[in-house]
């Protein structure tokens, strides 16, 4: 079947149909074939375009991978960084969208509420890419199940396990990607998130399911959990934009759901580690350094620096999570050419 994307916004993986979500996995595959190739410099479809990438959560990864795609598609770009614009502050978010609409022909947003990625859809009338709100992640899903297609082949019927603080948005987009894509998914954690979750999300998947193959699971084992599993999955238990204040609490609620060699070693012998980055899995960053320092003592786990998931995991051949790094930008580039079009 046909796809045509050209015009749409990514402002949720729930907006599209399981076969557009797979049209972009697949195209994000092409097209870092082709860069491996050599042709890409040869395929700059989209010279004379320009976008706006517009944060107010920083990003390594969601940054360079917007730049890069862009300029390898002949696209321009222009950074506008959390001091970098009076979005939300001194001027509307729907007066800023209205402007960003008559200079760009595509606008990335990288923030916290949904709501102003559906603002920017509303008034700016270009496509619009959400790279993270508290809600989703969809950029980075399409990613992730690119780096799975990769290393496992066809997903359907895998097992991918995320275990942690499963109800933030990497949480939700892993169970969202999941339901594409026909995959049975664990969300591994205290009991407790599961009463957290947003029913109308969870309801939207669970038809997904019956449709696409799959199922959703929840368990409080991690070890349990991980049995059969293709892919374990984790992300960082305190957000970038949340207070350091918050590791106490998390690190107490999720202290038995760290990925150590044990709970590896309980899945597939074939499985792959992955997380969306960055990690606390050493004393190597002043966050995490603080973590061991102020709460090594009451929690042993978090000692070394060692948080989410252990260093000795990090390291080994396990680890995807560079090959899910890469991927950003061949599968942002997959969503800018599909959405704004040749």
């Amino acid at each position: 079947m046909p796809v045509n994307l050209r015009g749409r916004s990514l402002d949720s993986l729930l907006n599209f149909t399981t076969d557009e979500v797979n049209y972009l996995i697949n195209l994000s595959l092409d097209l870092k074939k082709s860069k491996y190739q050599g042709l890409q410099p040869a395929f700059r479809p989209l010279v004379g375009k320009n976008i706006a990438i517009l944060f107010q959560k920083d990003s390594t990864r969601t940054r360079c991978s917007f730049e890069v795609a862009a300029s390898d598609l002949g696209a321009g770009v222009t950074y506008l960084g959390p001091s970098g614009s009076n979005f939300g502050k001194k001027e509307s978010i729907e007066d800023t969208a209205k402007v960003l609409g008559r200079f760009y022909d595509g606008i990335e947003f990288r923030g916290f509420a949904q709501s102003d990625v559906d603002a920017l859809v509303k008034y700016s009338g270009v496509p619009v890419w959400n790279g993270l709100t508290d809600a989703e992640h969809p950029t980075q899903i399409i990613a992730d199940y690119m780096t799975m297609k990769e290393k496992l082949g066809d997903l359907k019927g895998k097992k991918v396990v995320f275990v942690g603080d499963y109800k933030n948005n990497m949480g939700y987009s892993v169970m969202i990607g999941a339901a594409f894509t026909g995959m049975n998914v664990v969300l591994c954690g205290p009991k407790k998130y599961k009463d957290q979750m947003d029913k109308k999300v969870i309801d939207k998947c669970q038809k997904l399911f019956k449709e696409n193959g799959g199922s959703l699971e929840f368990s409080d084992d991690k070890i349990k959990a991980a049995k059969n599993a293709d892919v374990i999955y984790t992300d960082v238990w305190v957000s970038l934009g949340e207070p350091f204040e918050l590791f106490d609490q998390r690190i107490g609620e999720l202290k038995d759901f760290q990925v150590d060699m044990k709970m590896m070693k309980a899945a597939k012998e074939s499985v792959i580690f992955m997380h969306c980055l960055p990690a606390f899995h050493d004393d190597h960053t002043s966050f995490s350094k603080e973590v061991a320092q102020t709460l090594g003592k009451k929690y042993p786990i978090v000692k070394n620096g060692e948080i989410e998931v252990t260093d000795e995991v990090f390291q080994s051949l396990y680890n995807k999570a560079f090959d899910q790094a890469e991927n950003r930008m061949h599968s942002i580039k997959a969503i800018i050419l599909a959405t704004i079009g040749y």
